[in-house]
């Protein structure tokens, strides 16, 4: 379970957010690339634009349940 205390730098304001036990996999970004990206540095994920839509709502959700570091997390 993500920890909103372990946030990453540069996450979006909002509701969905990565934490530090990402993996850097980039999951996320191949299920949801207008919402999820990695860090400059490679060493994990970021929210780079939270869901504005109900489809948008729908993958970020998807990325969330999908991935593998459990390292997204969400206020909701």
């Amino acid at each position: 379970m993500a920890d909103r205390n372990a946030k990453i730098h540069g996450n979006a304001a909002g509701r969905y957010f990565v934490d530090t036990s990402c993996s850097a996999c980039n999951l996320c970004a191949e299920i949801a690339p207008d919402n999820f990206k990695l860090t400059s540095d490679g060493t994990g994920a970021i929210v780079i634009k939270q869901p504005q839509s109900p489809g948008e709502e729908e993958i970020c959700k998807e990325a969330k349940e999908n991935c593998p570091s459990e390292a997204i997390g969400d206020n909701g």
